[in-house]
């Protein structure tokens, strides 16, 4: 799964939760959440998904040097 369509899935996830909804659709498909702690832990887990891509893609390395006195 792409970063984008993560970020997709988690836009539908917060807006089914914030709207008191549980019913999630998107890409023709309709999920429904048995509870409100199942829909935070399906947000906890893109949330997971997307910090560990990210996190790989934006590693910089910067050498530096230190003078010995």
């Amino acid at each position: 799964m792409t970063l984008d369509e993560l970020k997709s899935r988690h836009s539908a996830l917060l807006a089914a939760r914030y709207s008191g909804t549980r019913s999630v659709s998107y890409d023709g498909k309709n999920i429904t959440y048995g509870s409100d702690a199942e829909l935070a832990a399906a947000i906890a887990d893109i949330e997971r998904r997307i910090a560990a891509l990210e996190r790989t893609s934006r590693r910089v390395l910067r050498p530096f040097a230190v003078k010995d006195l």
